[in-house]
């Protein structure tokens, strides 16, 4: 018998954008640069090679996120113990919004989501790093 899904993506998606502060492109690009806010990557590091990186930005994979937050984990990080706004973006903005859930969740405040993630940073001429050129 083939498995039913109770709980789609689309359902979650809508559950966390009405618990998480959503910031459009326009909103995050005005937090950009201050020393009180944290954009938190969390694509994959292929992904950051391959499109590049938005400056100053911490990586940290999503698959990672809740062992990085935690600083009961020997995998912590320091960066998620500042008191800081952390906004957290993906390639699209699914990956992130659901990340920025989870570590509200967890406790972290302020969080924060960037709509249309990278993607949506990258054409509205924000500032990039350019991907490192591979090495032959």
């Amino acid at each position: 018998m083939p498995q039913i899904i109770t709980r789609g993506f689309r359902e979650m998606l809508d559950e966390a954008e009405r618990e998480v502060e959503v910031l459009s492109v326009e909103d995050a690009r005005k937090l950009h640069g201050r020393d009180d806010v944290v954009f938190v990557d969390i694509r994959d590091p292929r992904e950051r090679e391959r499109e590049g990186k938005i400056p100053g930005a911490f990586s940290c994979t999503r698959g990672m996120l809740e062992f990085w937050i935690d600083p009961a984990s020997p995998y912590h990080k320091p960066v998620f113990v500042e008191d800081k706004k952390f906004v957290f973006f993906c390639a699209g903005g699914w990956r992130s919004l659901l990340a920025a859930q989870t570590a509200q969740q967890m406790g972290l405040k302020p969080v924060a989501h960037m709509k249309g993630g990278f993607g949506d940073w990258n054409k509205s001429g924000a500032p990039v790093e350019a991907p490192e050129p591979k090495k032959t």
